[in-house]
């Protein structure tokens, strides 16, 4: 856009010589001041409208960007996106909790009502884990019909009420495959930890929360500290 605006400028100083030449008018400063003006004022068109498409090139690369780390059944993240996030924010060194979050008995939906009814059931258990998130937390579809939820500086308490808030917020779901109520529900196994711990050692910890959950009868919290001093004695 300079190269352009200085070309213009450059072309209009050749044109006013040139003009002044021809009618013996004299190249006075006035003259060379409109010169440089009036390119200025042409110029600003074309560059507005470079600036509106680089505007809209950004708009555009921000979209591919969501396109490519949203989930497109239920507009969480994907693995992959959710994956990368967490592990980012894990090695910061804050506290936070992971949340493993799995819906009880899905196989037999999409056994008995089919997958489109299934991928119902998946999307409102989305929208209830997005109302009861925090802006800042993160929130991925991780599995067929498993979610996680990273909550950054959050204690074991606030982890917990969130997930009994979900869970509570799943029981609630009025889900009418055949015109007929089936309760939804969904078992969460929770990870803490105080210190950095590698995501992967959080998401080991915070599924096995989440089998305990399961043999504990599902529709269940289970939660437990993923501490580094606990992962190196592990290790050891």
């Amino acid at each position: 856009m300079a190269g352009i605006t200085l070309a213009s400028i450059a072309g209009s100083e050749f044109a006013t010589f040139l003009i002044s030449a021809i009618f013996d008018l004299g190249a006075d400063l006035p003259a060379y001041l409109v010169s440089g003006i009036v390119p200025l004022l042409l110029a600003a068109p074309g560059s507005y409208f470079q600036l509106k498409r680089l505007e809209q090139v950004k708009a555009a690369y921000r979209e591919l960007e969501r396109v490519a780390s949203t989930d497109w059944l239920t507009d969480c993240l994907n693995r992959r996106a959710f994956t990368h996030r967490t592990t980012a924010a894990t090695r910061i060194g804050r506290p936070g909790a992971l949340l493993v979050i799995d819906a009880d008995g899905f196989k037999a939906i999409n056994d008995r009502f089919g997958h489109d009814r299934g991928d119902d059931a998946l999307r409102a258990i989305a929208d209830v884990i997005r109302r009861n998130v925090r802006e800042g937390d993160l929130v991925g579809r991780i599995g067929g019909e498993e979610f996680g939820i990273y909550l950054p500086d959050a204690t074991g308490p606030h982890a917990t009420a969130m997930a009994e808030a979900i869970r509570e917020g799943v029981e609630d779901i009025s889900f009418l495959p055949e015109d007929a109520p089936h309760t939804l529900s969904v078992s969460v196994g929770i990870a803490t930890a105080t210190a950095s711990v590698p995501f992967d050692d959080l998401f080991r910890v915070a599924d096995q929360q989440l089998y305990a959950a399961k043999a504990g009868g599902r529709n269940r919290v289970a939660i437990t500290a993923a501490n580094a001093s606990d992962q190196s004695r592990a290790a050891a």
